[in-house]
């Protein structure tokens, strides 16, 4: 069934006549959402499963598949803005359950999110906001420093180079790094281990090209304070020919098309003065102009203990490889949200090699739900979740397993490195992940959850 919240948010429900079980699983929506993904019932839980009811939401805003990166919606309609900020996923989560009390007799016994990327952002904000809505959440590759996110993707795009030059990096970077986590086997476990300098491609790359290359690595900082948390990681150069570079798909750069629609009609105060792609100025003063308006989308609360408390339980997870929204800032969240800590309630996985969402060089998908579904009815924590790499037909060529952060999967010195059960857990490389930026101060409740 499809119907409209008021007073503009239109949703898609399906409610499983045979095969219902009592649970309800609510989808994210990506980019500047305004389209309604089919949502579709999940697979892999179990044989008890059966089919949960399913939704998903536009966010208060409707645009064309061929217009997605469209914000012309945002321009004087502070409603629509804070449906798709923060209100509509909600809302949705109240509607559908109302709905589902009165088709099947009774409200779900067990609610799920699951969410990428803007639907990640929303994930966490849910899990923030309004702890009581979902049993389970999961959050990957979220959106969630809306505020930094969107002068990040300015920054990319405006470092673009061309994508025979982005190949040629990519192949060197991989010769120089892919043995630094002590298996060569066409992916980097950690990005932060590489340090490659792209200056030994002079000849090959212009010196334009190799300082791009250099700002893309390091991401934007004002004179030296860093504008966001992170920035292009060692290996995922593959994904920037259609990230940085338009493609036929999109009809210009997915980065340019999110920066330039944003800055125009989103994410300063309505009435205020805008921005743009061309004109926007990596400072910190522009930084906080876009604070009193994305502030409302930030999904930066370091207070879930609500959500603990209801036994709420919380999967994040990210690709280290991701072009999009770099899995460094997920980290940095992380830190200071548990300490960088294992919970009881919460895991955070992170999977080598892989793009945004989906895809990479040789992982290219990762499934936690039937993980947190068990968990949450239940079952154990997950100690181990495998992700799947499948070739340009879908055959299936990798599996490998990804560890709770920090630990990571160390291959076993037997059989073939493309079978995840010749690995084994072992500890991270080290690293420090609390990150000195210049939205630290945009982060509630400093200091870790308890356990």
């Amino acid at each position: 069934m499809r119907g409209t919240i008021e007073p503009n948010i239109g949703f898609q429900l399906k409610l499983p006549t045979r095969t219902y079980q009592g649970r309800y699983l609510q989808y994210g929506c990506g980019g500047f959402c305004g389209i309604i993904d089919d949502p579709a019932f999940p697979k892999g839980c179990g044989p008890a499963f059966g089919d949960a009811a399913v939704a998903a939401t536009d966010d208060g805003h409707q645009v064309t598949p061929e217009n997605g990166f469209d914000t012309t919606w945002a321009i004087d309609n502070q409603q629509a803005r804070d449906d798709y900020f923060y209100r509509a996923p909600h809302a949705l989560s109240k509607v559908s359950k109302r709905i589902i009390s009165v088709f099947y007799g009774s409200a779900p016994r067990k609610s799920y999110f699951n969410g990428c990327s803007n639907g990640g952002r929303e994930a966490l904000l849910l899990a923030q906001r309004y702890p009581h809505d979902f049993d389970g959440i999961i959050s990957a590759a979220p959106a969630f420093t809306y505020t930094a996110l969107i002068g990040y993707q300015a920054w990319i795009a405006r470092n673009a180079i061309p994508n025979d030059k982005i190949v040629l990096l990519h192949d060197a970077v991989m010769k120089a790094c892919d043995g630094l986590d002590g298996l060569v086997d066409g992916q980097i476990e950690d990005p932060r281990l590489c340090k490659f300098d792209p200056s030994s491609l002079a000849g090959q790359l212009t010196d334009d090209e190799i300082a791009r290359v250099r700002r893309l690595y390091a991401g934007p900082s004002d004179n030296g304070v860093r504008l966001y948390p992170g920035g292009q990681a060692y290996g995922s150069e593959i994904s920037w020919t259609f990230w940085l570079n338009p493609t036929p798909e999109f009809g210009q750069a997915i980065a340019a098309g999110l920066a330039d629609n944003a800055l125009k009609h989103l994410v300063y105060p309505i009435g205020k003065p805008h921005s743009s792609l061309a004109s926007f100025e990596f400072t910190l003063r522009e930084f906080r102009r876009l604070v009193p308006e994305t502030v409302k989308a930030n999904a930066m609360s370091l207070d879930l203990r609500e959500f603990r408390r209801g036994g709420g339980k919380l999967i994040i997870w990210h690709g280290a490889g991701d072009e999009g929204i770099p899995f460094e800032g997920t980290l940095d969240y992380w830190q200071r949200l548990t300490g960088g800590r294992t919970q009881g309630w919460a895991r955070l996985f992170v999977v080598p090699s892989m793009w945004h969402c989906f895809g990479g060089d040789k992982l290219t998908e990762f499934d936690p739900l039937p993980a947190l579904v068990s968990w949450v009815e239940g079952g154990p924590a997950p100690t181990r979740v495998v992700a799947s790499g499948r070739d340009s037909e879908g055959n299936l060529v990798r599996t490998r397993p990804v560890f709770p952060y920090p630990l990571r999967a160390k291959y076993d010195g037997s059989g073939s490195v493309d079978d995840a059960s010749n690995f084994v857990a072992a500890p991270g490389f080290g690293f420090s992940d609390r990150i000195r930026w210049a939205g630290e101060d945009l982060y509630h409740r400093p200091g870790p959850v308890a356990p």
